[in-house]
């Protein structure tokens, strides 16, 4: 599905992540951000983007992209920009609404003031509540795996 098309179906909602090895919380977050609109577009982190913000993914961008864009709550999933800041690519797809994560560190008002200040109307949503199970964090899964080998 190509955005122009998206934007005819009504609010596009964006939500941005990286979405290495999925597990239900990403699910759990994707179908909570996907209700408050028509269409949900994905921003997966580049590989170098991850790096930087917590740790090198396990699975390379290319394939975290194909999963996410597999995934039933998302219409369009696209790879984040390389070396830019986060609301160049805000800019590009003007969503209606962008949902946080969770667990995710922005800063609500910083994101809101950053918005207005690159002339964006969207509204910035929290999904305040995390699908809690075994293994719910991809911090977790990886500590999981570490500790069986």
């Amino acid at each position: 599905m190509i955005l122009s098309d998206l934007r005819k179906k009504g609010k596009i909602v964006l939500v941005g992540g990286v979405f290495d090895i999925i597990h239900p919380g990403h699910i759990y977050f994707l179908q909570k951000a996907r209700k408050l609109g028509s269409s949900l577009i994905v921003i997966v982190a580049r590989d170098s983007t991850a790096t930087n913000i917590k740790r090198a993914p396990i699975i390379p961008e290319n394939q975290r992209l194909e999963v996410v864009q597999s995934l039933k709550p998302v219409d369009l999933a696209v790879l984040g920009y390389e070396d830019k800041d986060f609301i160049e690519i805000v800019k590009d797809i003007r969503p209606d609404i962008i949902v946080v994560g969770p667990n995710q560190i922005h800063n609500m008002d910083d994101l809101k003031v950053n918005l207005k200040k690159a002339g964006l109307s969207a509204t910035v949503k929290k999904v305040d509540k995390m699908k809690l199970g075994a293994l719910h964090s991809t911090k977790w899964i990886i500590q999981t795996i570490k500790d069986i080998h």
